[in-house]
């Protein structure tokens, strides 16, 4: 494959990934069933805040990249594209997503969009652009303790859970089914979505 070729498919690569990162958190939260860890820090920052959840999403990203100044950490072109696009994408597609009633209805939304998840993420890594801010953020604190990731992981999520529940987010069974099957999806749509290295010299 020639390199604009293969430029311009993992950047057509990272987009779409990112835009459907937005759509799994638009689709996990209208759910109602339980958010991400992340996303129920987002929700309860903004019962607190006259600030849209795309917009609290670019901030959070944005401190967390700063976070990565001390771990010694290197944001790539990917990094900075996260950060400042799922946000912007979570709010756009919630535009378009109704609120639901039906239990019926919200359990398949909430799988749709752990699923849409673990796609978006083999899509956006696997375009090579460098990790998002939070997994950067785990593998940096990984590095610095020296502690196993999965420990680092779930330190995190427990803290950023514990805190957006404290503020009024959406904690529930979703929650749980998105910490139980978004690693297994990820490692997954990696495997198909992983650009393989050029040969071109």
């Amino acid at each position: 494959m020639r390199m604009p070729e293969r430029l311009g498919r993992r950047s057509l690569q990272l987009v779409v990934g990112l835009y459907l990162y937005g759509l799994g958190i638009a689709l996990v939260v209208r759910s109602r069933l339980g958010s991400a860890p992340w996303d129920v820090l987002t929700q309860g920052i903004i019962n607190h805040v006259p600030l849209s959840f795309g917009a609290v999403t670019v901030i959070t990203s944005v401190a967390v990249l700063l976070l990565w100044i001390p771990l010694r950490q290197r944001p790539g072109l990917g990094s900075l594209v996260n950060a400042l696009l799922v946000g912007p994408f979570a709010d756009l597609s919630f535009l378009f997503l109704p609120e639901l009633d039906a239990l019926w209805l919200r359990i398949p939304l909430l799988g749709l969009g752990i699923v849409a998840v673990g796609a978006a993420t083999g899509l956006y890594i696997g375009a090579g652009f460098g990790p998002g801010p939070r997994d950067g953020l785990m593998t940096g604190l990984h590095v610095v303790t020296g502690r196993p990731v999965w420990i680092v992981r779930t330190a995190l999520e427990v803290t950023v859970v514990t805190i957006g529940w404290l503020l009024g987010g959406t904690v529930g069974p979703g929650t749980l089914a998105f910490a139980l099957l978004i690693g297994p999806l990820c490692q997954f749509f990696l495997r198909v979505f992983a650009i393989p290295p050029s040969k071109d010299r």
